[in-house]
């Protein structure tokens, strides 16, 4: 799946790339933070990959979507940095890792044998 990934450092890449090499995404990285302005390199992306400082408002799904992303996979265990509404509005999936771990990281990214692990906006309350 063709992913834009932001926010990256070169330590993510090497990373990432090494728990791709058996699924072969075609990860397209990007050093500056995703927001509103700079989700326009997101186009033709089906799916993007933000950490915790991104900004993943309202306006700036608004632009991921018309430019046809459904997936959100942060690499992060936290989510207030995501419109859940705006997102659920959009029909846009929000995936997070479970926890902070190169293994949960891969996961979240599709990068796992065990698949990607979903959270709907309407599932990333607590569980019981």
């Amino acid at each position: 799946m063709k992913t834009a990934v932001f926010s990256t450092r070169e330590y993510d890449r090497q990373f990432l790339d090494e728990a791709n090499r058996k699924f072969k995404h075609e990860l397209i990285y990007h050093a500056e933070s995703l927001h509103r302005a700079s989700a326009t390199v997101a186009v033709g992306c089906p799916a993007v990959c933000a950490f915790v400082d991104d900004q993943l408002d309202g306006p700036t799904l608004a632009v991921l979507a018309g430019g046809g992303t459904r997936l959100i996979a942060l690499r992060s265990a936290g989510f207030n940095n995501v419109d859940l509404a705006s997102a659920e509005k959009l029909k846009m999936t929000v995936m997070r890792v479970p926890a902070y771990s190169p293994e949960a990281v891969a996961r979240a990214c599709g990068c796992s044998d065990a698949g990607p692990e979903p959270e709907h906006p309407s599932c990333l309350q607590p569980r019981p």
